[in-house]
């Protein structure tokens, strides 16, 4: 079976230095997806069951500004220190945070939440530059489909464990109980970032971080590929705020019981789901493995888009439980298949040696647009209701297309045979 997973993964049976690189980065991608499950998962439902609006939902998108500024402090991150402990001092800092978390009152948004919230993105946009910097090293060429299928995957598994379980559990436990038990788990998350083995950057490219950076973004070719990576997630940013508080809202007359609301929100969307969504990106691994990243991106992004619509037809058909199912279930399973492809993609496109500024460049953008519309996505909601605004996401995705034909060329990885 073993065998069978690295052979449909695409990685050479004999090759165990390949093998141990994949569990690095299975590591250092369940440390990144943890901070992401408190941010996506868990608080969108712990702010609406405490009488917070959508449109102050949404609005708290905006905070997650520092993923898309981080690129202005990336060059720190690249020229001073061990990366591994760049990840430590972040996971030690957002685990603070989570045990403070519980003692805010947090039904009125005030100053203490935005603050709370702020330097909770902050932290984890700093540890998203020392990780991603640290795989683009580390990854060859030809191991970047499947190192980049281990990733996604790996990310959403804490997206499951962390998010999914901390939901879970919120059937049966206190909110400061769980918010304490996510404290500690951060703590020991953080000294699991140390196991990983210590990759050395050149002291040139430390001190001329400047030089690779201009040299590869200084000409006109840059534009459409800037375009390109601001608007390719656009509709699933815009889709994602909403999506746990329109299972809060449909479910109420499905489930009536808060408890066992809460039970079918953290398994469904949040577990099952994002079991099938680790599915769709071992599955966009192997698939970047045989057709390669260009194919991919165009393929596997576009049923990402069209996943947005299932979410539509429950609202408009009135589809019930397993039309809420169903829509989850496709929305996951797409979502795997279309980060897995865009996450190849931003790797192939970086050089190593510069890939720290580089990738925080191009991480940073993408994110950019995303986090605005995020913050408008509670406003859309209610002007248009649920069933319109999850459609209109689907047409926010449909621009990138255009720019595929100028984005091909930074593509350098060749499907293999």
């Amino acid at each position: 079976m073993r065998e069978l997973i690295w052979k449909c993964l695409g990685v050479d049976r004999g090759s165990p230095a390949t093998r141990n690189k994949l569990g690095v980065v299975a590591l250092l991608y369940f440390v990144q997806g943890a901070p992401a499950a408190i941010l996506w998962e868990v608080l969108p439902v712990y702010f609406r069951l405490h009488g917070v609006s959508l449109r102050a939902i949404g609005g708290l998108r905006l905070l997650e500004l520092p993923y898309s500024l981080k690129v202005f402090w990336s060059p720190l991150v690249h020229r001073y220190g061990d990366r591994r402990i760049w990840v430590l001092g972040c996971m030690l800092g957002i685990a603070a945070i989570l045990l403070a978390l519980p003692w805010v009152d947090v039904t009125g948004v005030g100053w203490i939440v935005l603050i709370l919230v702020l330097a909770f993105t902050t932290l984890s946009a700093t540890q998203d530059v020392a990780i991603d910097s640290y795989s683009v090293g580390l990854i060859a060429r030809e191991e970047e489909g499947a190192a980049n299928g281990v990733r996604a995957s790996a990310y959403r598994v804490a997206l499951v464990l962390v998010g999914g379980g901390l939901v879970f559990l919120a059937a049966v436990l206190q909110w400061g109980t769980l918010f304490r038990l996510a404290g500690t788990l951060f703590i020991a998350l953080a000294f699991c970032s140390l196991l990983v083995p210590r990759l050395r950057l050149g002291e040139e490219a430390r001190q001329h971080w400047w030089k690779g950076f201009a040299g590869w973004a200084g000409t006109w070719r840059v534009i459409p590929l800037v375009l390109f990576v601001l608007t390719y997630k656009l509709g699933e940013f815009a889709i994602g705020p909403m999506v746990k508080p329109f299972w809060v809202d449909y479910g109420k007359s499905i489930w009536p019981l808060q408890e066992e609301l809460m039970f079918q929100i953290g398994l469904f969307p949040t577990t099952f789901g994002i079991v099938l969504s680790v599915v769709g990106a071992l599955a966009g691994g192997a698939f970047i493995s045989r057709y390669g990243i260009f194919h991919a991106v165009w393929f596997l992004g576009l049923l990402q888009a069209v996943s947005n619509l299932g979410y539509s037809m429950v609202q408009w058909l009135d589809l019930g439980r397993f039309g809420l199912y169903g829509a989850s279930m496709f929305e996951s399973l797409s979502g795997g298949l279309g980060t897995a492809a865009f996450l190849a993609f931003l790797m192939n496109v970086c050089q190593k040696e510069h890939a720290t500024v580089q990738y925080a460049f191009l991480s940073s953008i993408f994110s950019l647009t995303g986090r605005l519309i995020g913050g408008i996505s509670g406003l859309g909601a209610e002007h248009y209701g649920y069933g319109n605004y999850f459609a209109m996401t689907f047409l926010l995705s449909l621009p990138a297309y255009l720019l595929l034909p100028w984005v091909r060329p930074w593509i350098r990885e060749k499907p293999s045979s």
